[in-house]
């Protein structure tokens, strides 16, 4: 099959723009990625470490409202008053926070 002489020359055109327009990319990449993202990643780093070191770590005061915590009938495990995903320090009961031994 025999391409005609201006669709030749667009094959060519188009073959030699695809090798020499992409020479720098690798390199300009590198070059952003240490200059700008592992500073970026090391400024929000500090950043997360100095508000975790501000973070207070009390719960804040239990304030039973009628429309949380309902309990219609007890989760199929354990004492069937946890969720299964509980965390003593950060949910609370129906009744208020567990007692913290940290």
């Amino acid at each position: 099959m025999a391409l005609s002489p201006t669709a030749m020359a667009a094959r060519r055109v188009f073959a030699a723009a695809s090798h020499s327009s992409h020479d720098g990319s690798a390199k300009t990449w590198k070059i952003l990625s240490f200059v700008l993202a592992m500073p970026g990643v090391a400024v929000c780093m500090a950043n997360a470490y100095m508000k975790m070191q501000a973070h207070s770590h009390e719960a804040p005061e239990f304030v039973p409202y009628a429309h949380l915590r309902l309990r219609t009938k007890k989760f199929p495990w354990g004492d069937g008053n946890h969720s299964l995903f509980h965390n003593a320090h950060a949910n609370a009961l129906p009744d208020g926070y567990e007692s913290s031994h940290h």
